[in-house]
């Protein structure tokens, strides 16, 4: 390890799935913990699947700490949960999924633009940091996770996550 590798970044992660996602939501979390540090995940939402025809999506939002850059946040936890999860990538983006990993915000900084247009990252994420700010619209988490609600079908199903 090098100095870079002893740093702690606050990372917040979306979580999906759309294969077992009672059963596979749990799971990443649980296998996430045996690599970084779990500092708080939100509530499972339902949602339907997004440029595909497949089953509806439980998502979530976890905020961890991790030594690691997000490139080898990637290569040494994610793509590792993914793959002990059963998840095989392939070239349709928005197959069907056990369990998809996605960072959105690093050190504070949002690294995925998709927060603000999908629902399905506002919410969940809007639990964890709702007063997080859009730098170029000034709208809150908050405000952006209603504002998607009212045009996507979206519910809370907590008890799928009681951590």
């Amino acid at each position: 390890m090098n100095a870079a590798d002893l740093e702690k970044h606050p990372i917040f992660l979306g979580l999906g799935s759309n294969i077992e996602p009672a059963k596979n939501l749990p799971a990443a979390i649980k296998l996430l913990q045996q690599y970084v540090l779990v500092e708080a995940v939100s509530r499972a939402w339902e949602t339907p699947a997004v440029g595909s025809k497949g089953p509806d999506f439980l998502n979530a939002a976890a905020l961890i700490i991790s030594p690691y850059q997000p490139e080898a946040l990637k290569n040494r936890v994610i793509r590792i949960v993914e793959k002990q999860l059963g998840r095989v990538r392939s070239l349709d983006k928005n197959a069907p999924r056990p369990i998809d990993l996605d960072i959105l915000l690093v050190d504070g900084i949002v690294v995925d633009p998709c927060v603000w247009e999908h629902a399905f990252l506002a919410v969940p994420l809007s639990d964890l940091i709702p007063e997080y700010r859009n730098p170029e619209t000034g709208e809150t988490l908050a405000q952006v996770a209603l504002r998607l609600s009212r045009t996507t079908r979206i519910f809370a199903r907590p008890e799928v996550l009681k951590l």
